[in-house]
């Protein structure tokens, strides 16, 4: 089969990236993943990401669910708190939609150097892959017609789309977002929180043991004066804003402040190249959509790339029938992100009164519960596929 399929070019071999060049891999396409950056460099980023089940269904169809499990830290609550009207809400394993709750939890966290290297390991292992990484290895994009399809996964700055002069719209939030590794004492290691509060989102999140990545959005000035503390003053900043019964034990590694956006590709391929997760696409980090977007991304490619009619007949076809199945994924997780920060900082007595009713319907209807987790799990617009019946 590998002499029928034309040759893949894939820029950028963070998560996306490489998860997309196994994938095609495995059905026989020439893979060529160039990326900047070093192998080592790669995987050495410090930070974790919360997966759904929509992420774990590709996991698993790929044959890397198995292996990625010893790293994975599933939770079976999910706590969300709103801070200005003093409400909690728990997700749990009864919540989901049946046909994610054989997996008993209701979503999992895993690290990026646990997950980039088994991604490493397979792809240096594969026959079908080349690899081009590190400064020296990289090589420019001369023509996308060498290609049967070039893919830029190379982030939310893509080096691939400027070059290609692709229209970009982009919206700057007044929030940026810390990021930090934090030790807790005598915690539940398999909840996870997400606390609502004027100044933005706080995210919780555990992974393993009593060790949990914290995703604190602020004024950008104040995310950054955060990030430049000492542990100990850190720590006690933090611990002025945890839920109840949360206490910071010790910092384990250097915090990251970064400014937060919304961004979008108005059209998502040129010719032969598509854009493919954060170089099409941006949204704020609330809720944890961010890789499983890129993921359902990279899921709509992987089908349309491996039916039977784009092997018989090629891939011209793909980058249209790309864009048109991905853009209301992308655009409902945008705006569904957008509308959540928005209202939950917003502190006007109207929108108090309509969160204080929200979240009291979520926490009495198990309907409502089993809705917003779905949507949560597979994204905005695949509710009409699941809800109960």
């Amino acid at each position: 089969m590998t002499g029928s399929l034309a040759p893949i070019r894939i820029n950028g071999a963070g998560p996306t990236g490489s998860l997309l060049a196994i994938g095609l891999a495995n059905v026989g396409y020439s893979i060529h993943l160039f990326d900047p950056l070093s192998a080592d460099q790669i995987c050495s980023r410090s930070r974790a990401y919360a997966l759904t089940h929509s992420s774990r269904r590709l996991l698993t169809r790929l044959g890397l669910w198995s292996e990625l499990a010893p790293f994975l830290s599933p939770f079976k609550t999910l706590s969300l708190e709103d801070r200005a009207i003093n409400r909690t809400v728990d997700f749990t394993e009864s919540d989901l939609h049946s046909s994610n709750r054989s997996s008993r939890a209701v979503g999992w966290i895993l690290d990026h150097t646990s997950l980039m290297k088994l991604l490493m390991s397979r792809l240096e292992r594969s026959t079908h892959v080349k690899l081009y990484l590190g400064e020296a290895s990289s090589q420019p994009l001369h023509s996308i017609h060498d290609f049967g399809l070039v893919i830029a996964a190379d982030g939310p700055r893509s080096p691939t789309r400027s070059k290609l002069k692709f229209s970009w719209w982009s919206h700057s939030y007044s929030q940026g977002c810390l990021t930090a590794k934090v030790r807790f004492r005598n915690i539940d290691s398999e909840t996870a929180f997400e606390c609502f509060r004027p100044e933005g989102p706080l995210a919780i999140l555990p992974l393993g043991n009593s060790d949990f990545q914290v995703v604190w959005s602020a004024p950008l000035d104040r995310c950054r004066q955060l990030a430049a503390l000492q542990a100990s003053a850190f720590l006690d900043d933090l611990s002025t804003i945890l839920p109840r019964g949360l206490e910071p034990d010790a910092l384990l590694d250097s915090p990251a402040a970064f400014p937060l956006e919304i961004s979008l590709s108005p059209k998502l391929h040129q010719d032969n190249v598509v854009l493919v997760g954060e170089s099409g696409h941006r949204c704020h980090p609330v809720g944890g959509q961010g890789l499983n977007l890129c993921w359902r991304d990279a899921e709509t490619l992987l089908r349309l790339m491996t039916s039977a009619s784009s092997i018989r007949r090629g891939l011209k076809a793909v980058p249209t029938r790309y864009t048109r199945q991905r853009y209301l994924d992308v655009l409902s997780v945008g705006f569904a992100t957008d509308l959540l920060v928005r209202l939950f900082s917003n502190r006007q007595s109207a929108l108090l009164l309509v969160r204080r009713f929200g979240l009291f319907m979520l926490k009495h209807s198990p309907w409502m519960r089993r809705v917003s987790l779905q949507a949560m799990s597979d994204g905005p617009c695949t509710l009409m596929h699941h809800l109960p019946k």
